[in-house]
This record gives C-alpha cells, structure tokens and sequence, in this order.
C-alpha cells in the first residue's frame, strides 16, 4: 500500500444479524515463518493457505532477493531453498513496508551473515523501535552500520566470526527470541535463549519440523530455556497454514455483539500460545463453541460457532497478554457492549505496535462515546450494554484499529467512520467481502450509511 494515495474512509452500520460460515486468511505468524524457513531449507517447499496480505508478500520479495525462488501456481507456493548458510547478498533494499514481523526475523535471520543488509520501510514501519532486535545481535557481533536512534533504515553486517549467545529475553516478545533462534542457525556452537514468560511459539514448532536440533525446557516457575545447534540441515516440507486467530477476533466479536447473529468460523489456529481472546470472551459469557478439533502440521486447530450473547464485563490478568497481544483492540470493542467494567492490564507492548494502540483504542471508544480509562499500561473500559457510535475514528495506519471499530459499527446505535481502510490488505484483504456475505453493511462515508 502507497502512502501517497489518499486515504479511503470508511463507515459500518447496523444492518441486522450475521449468519452464516467464514474462513479467516492464513496466520500471520506462520505465513511470514513459512517464507523464511522455506528460504532456508534445502529442495522445494510447498505452502497452501497462505496469508496473501501485503506483509506476508514483503517477506516473500525479501527472500527472493537473498536468493530464493519463490512461485505461486493455482494455490500453492513453491519456495526452493537454497539451505543455512547460503543466502546471496542481497542488490537492494529489504524493504518490508509495514512488515513488524517480517523485519525483525529477517534481521536475525540474515544478521549473522557476512556482508551488508539494509532494512527499510514504510512511514509505520519507520517510526517502530527495533533496538529490542539490535541488541542481541550487537552481541553476537553484529556490527550495525547505519540506524536512525534504532529505527528504519537501518544496515547490517555480520562477523567474520559469530559467537552463539546465551540470551534472556527483557520482554514478552515472540519476535526478539526468534531473531536470537534464526541467527543462531547460521553461528557454530549452541545458541540458548531465556524466556521468562512463554510467547507465540510457531518458530520453535517449525524449527523442529523442517528439522534444526532444537530442545526445550521448562521449570517449576514457567521460565522456557530453548537451545537451537548452528548449521542444520534443515529439509523442505509439505505446510498447509490454518486461519489466523488475531484475524478471526473480528467476525468473533462481531458476532458476539451484533443480535441475533450466529457465525462459524471455519479452520481456526488453536495454539494455546494465541488464544487468550478466546477465553476472555468465554468468561464474559461468549456463547463460542469450539468443534471439530484436529492437528494439522503439528498444531491444533478448530472452528468455533458463536452466537450473538449478553457479555459483562471481567479483569483480564497482565499475564494472558502474550497470548492475545494484537487482539486488545477487538476485545475493547466486545467490552464496550458488555454490561459492567471491562480492566485490561499488561498493555505497555501496544504503544509500539503499528500505532500506540492503547492510545488509538481510547480515543476510537471515547469519540463513539464509550467511558474508558487509559493507563501507561492499561485500559479499563465501562460497558453499558449498548454503544452510541456516530464517531470518526483516527487509524494510524493501523489496520486492526480499522477492523476494530468497523466491527463496533455494526452493533452501535449510529455508524462509525474510520479515517482511513487501505491498511486492512496488510493481514485481512477480503475482510468487507467476507462480511458483506455475513450481512454486514458498509459504505463509503457515515452519510450514505
């Protein structure tokens, strides 16, 4: 998505219940992995089901321009590796337009390599710190040639000789210990990495599927020790990727708060890493069934049928924040319905997100006239049952802020703009599609609603 182009604003109203099936688009999370592991491994791998959003294919032209071939034919992707150790420096620029996640891995990634990588971005992207990335490879002696106060653009070049490092992760984050884990493929020796608070864990589970030396281990506290051996050799795989969970947060909601809707929601990733709006929901009282259970490329996953419920309001403990860190913005809505207060807490992670989401949520609720508070680190929203609406809603660039309160649109009692929806193609790009089919109503302006 240009930049330059205009922005395209964007109402939701209430058109009556939703009913029917829809299948999310491929998770994020493992879309970017697949690219990257795919990349790295040797003989052809095949990926269905991908997440075809702009961030996903920004970490697929990365991956071509070190030297892998990447082809789609009919639904399928075909990635021929070129194995650890053999990416060719790269021409260009890496750029990764509003890629959060592609970027961060690629730095590990491609880190620990000897000769220069340069990252660069988006306006969003840009503004984002990366120095939670740098400072990890800075000790495996990563020499960062060029940085704007750790952010984009930012250049790469590895040692002649890396050293694994044993590193312990400062924060919640499923993106710095997979940059340490991918750097580590490519540096002689054992590369250990500390995480006190278990994260989204799609690297380990497909480092050991596409073959790498990778062990785990787990104390009485919960503190997950992860040792990954350099220079594997790692074998190409069969993927097929199941819907994104962050991405099913929206018809879930939707759902919930709109009356009379019933909705399933087909091929759900049901990682316990990445279900905490999940549960959340199911404590405010979610009517959300969770049927046909079943693994598939080593994970679980379900479809969830969910029928319009009176929610109220719960604390939700910092804890769960990990496991439902991009969905905050989508479960501020759900407790905008619900009767009574709604606390989030262990929020700080969304003021680097796309956008500062805390303080994009808190005055999206407040101009569609919900009573919030915002915290350094926390949001508390009181529901009253019903949501005025009628607001313009300030996105960010951010497109879960944009299906967020397009979601909320569809309950309120008047619809609600959002400034800009051109963004949504990053994660979701048949969301207005696939909710025009349930019966949702947009348009163009809160006008013409």
């Amino acid at each position: 998505m240009s930049h330059a182009l205009p922005p395209r604003p964007r109402a939701s109203h209430n058109a009556g219940a939703l009913s029917g099936s829809i299948r999310v688009p491929g998770d994020k999370s493992i879309s970017h992995r697949a690219m990257m592991f795919g990349a790295m491994a040797l003989g052809r791998t095949t990926v269905t089901g991908l997440l075809e959003g702009e961030d996903v294919l920004a970490t697929g032209r990365a991956m071509q321009a070190l030297g892998a071939n990447i082809e789609k034919i009919g639904e399928t992707w075909q990635i021929d590796g070129l194995g650890v150790g053999g990416f060719l420096a790269p021409q260009t620029d890496l750029d990764f337009g509003n890629a959060g996640t592609g970027v961060r891995l690629t730095m590990g990634l491609v880190g620990a390599y000897p000769f220069v990588t340069r990252f660069v971005g988006d306006a969003s992207l840009s503004a984002r710190p990366m120095g939670r990335v740098l400072d990890p490879l800075r000790a495996i002696g990563v020499e960062v040639v060029e940085h704007h106060e750790n952010r984009l653009p930012i250049a790469l070049k590895g040692p002649t000789d890396p050293v694994p490092v044993h590193y312990r992760v400062p924060m919640a984050s499923a993106q710095v210990k997979s940059c340490v884990l991918l750097a580590g493929l490519v540096i002689p020796g054992t590369t250990t990495v500390i995480e006190p608070i278990m994260t989204r864990d799609h690297t380990e589970k497909m480092l050991e599927g596409f073959g790498a030396d990778i062990a785990i281990a787990t104390d009485a506290d919960g503190v997950r020790t992860i040792t990954v051996a350099g220079l594997p050799e790692l074998k190409a795989q069969e993927l097929i990727v199941p819907g994104d969970p962050s991405s099913a947060g929206f018809p879930l909601v939707a759902a919930l708060i709109v009356p009379g809707s019933e909705v399933v929601i087909e091929n759900v990733l049901m990682n316990p890493t990445r279900t905490g709006l999940i549960d959340t929901l199911i404590e405010m009282g979610g009517d959300i069934a969770i049927e046909n259970r079943r693994v598939s490329g080593g994970e679980d996953i379900a479809d969830l049928r969910v029928k319009h419920s009176r929610l109220k309001g719960v604390s939700v403990p910092a804890s769960r924040a990990p496991s439902m860190i991009d969905e905050y913005p989508v479960l501020a809505v759900a407790a905008s319905f619900a009767q009574g207060v709604t606390h989030m807490a262990g929020l700080e992670e969304l003021r680097v997100k796309e956008s500062d989401r805390l303080a994009a949520v808190a005055r999206g609720l407040e101009a569609n006239g919900v009573v919030c508070e915002e915290g350094a680190d926390f949001l508390t929203v009181t529901g009253k049952g019903a949501v005025p609406g009628g607001g313009t809603v300030a996105t960010h660039l951010d497109h879960r802020i944009a299906m967020s309160f397009l979601v909320m649109g569809l309950a309120s009692e008047k619809p609600v703009t959002v400034d800009d929806d051109r963004m949504i193609a990053t994660s979701f790009p048949s969301f207005e599609a696939d909710f025009t089919r349930l019966g949702a109503g947009f348009s163009q302006s809160e006008d013409a609603a």
